[in-house]
């Protein structure tokens, strides 16, 4: 079942949010070669506690970390470790922020020094196919428009979308209801109202969209070995149109 989230909800999950957003732009500035995921995760935990929040994704079924650092061909729930980032590499970093009981969720892709071509173009298509999506969220239009829009460019670029993989309705647990697949056909799904808050966020692979995992039943990784990356967003559906609470800009 859906649940709508109250104006009252929205403005805290939007302060939850504002602080995920300067967390992300905190993290850019330390991310370069020699830089640990370990480091990162450090940084997260103490820069929410000095903050007043939490990391609501540690003790989360097991798991046992403020975030999760996938690097490279990890597409998703990449633990954080003790190995430094080399040039050349990208890192995702996800986190999901509790702000006195409201939840925000956000993965961002980082370049580690100077990568490729082909890891920025997977970057730059990455993130804008989050806002393709994004473009789609308006009162009356339904999931699958987002999923269709993000299908619809990635695949043109030449790349593939995860499908085991896919956004959330948020708050105030981490997963709920609707399911936001990034791919399928557009006119199909859940229809969008006001009061909805959700997650769109993208994990996009240079070659197949295939996953395998990792023994430690966390980490997803691709298949062929391809770079993978991913960028997300909350987003609030309110009566003076959509929010993006992680917004940041």
């Amino acid at each position: 079942m859906i649940t709508y989230k109250s104006q009252r909800e929205i403005d805290m999950m939007k302060k939850a949010g504002e602080l995920l957003a300067n967390t992300h732009k905190e993290i850019a500035k330390k991310i370069k070669p020699g830089v640990t995921t370990w480091e990162i995760e450090e940084f997260v935990n103490d820069f929410l506690k000095k903050h007043g929040a939490t990391p609501e994704q540690k003790g989360y079924r097991g798991y046992e970390y403020a975030t999760c650092a996938s690097i490279n061909d990890e597409i998703c729930h990449g633990y954080p470790r003790k190995q430094p980032l080399q040039e050349g590499d990208i890192v995702t970093i996800d986190m999901v922020v509790n702000l006195n009981g409201a939840l925000a969720d956000s993965a961002w892709s980082y370049p580690v020094g100077k990568i490729s071509k082909n890891a920025q173009n997977l970057l730059d298509v990455t993130k804008e196919a989050l806002y393709k999506g994004i473009e789609q969220v308006k009162v009356g239009n339904r999931i699958g428009d987002i999923g269709h829009a993000i299908q619809t460019f990635v695949e043109a670029q030449g790349y593939s979308v995860v499908r085991n993989f896919i956004g959330h309705g948020i708050g105030p647990s981490i997963h709920e209801k609707p399911e936001v697949p990034h791919f399928g056909l557009p006119g199909k799904g859940p229809r969008i109202k006001e009061g909805m808050v959700f997650t769109i966020e993208p994990m996009v692979n240079i070659g197949g969209y295939e996953t395998m995992m990792d023994n430690n039943g966390w980490t997803a990784r691709t298949r062929d070995g391809s770079l993978s990356a991913q960028y997300e967003h909350t987003i609030a559906v309110t009566k003076d149109g959509i929010i993006i609470l992680t917004e940041q800009d």
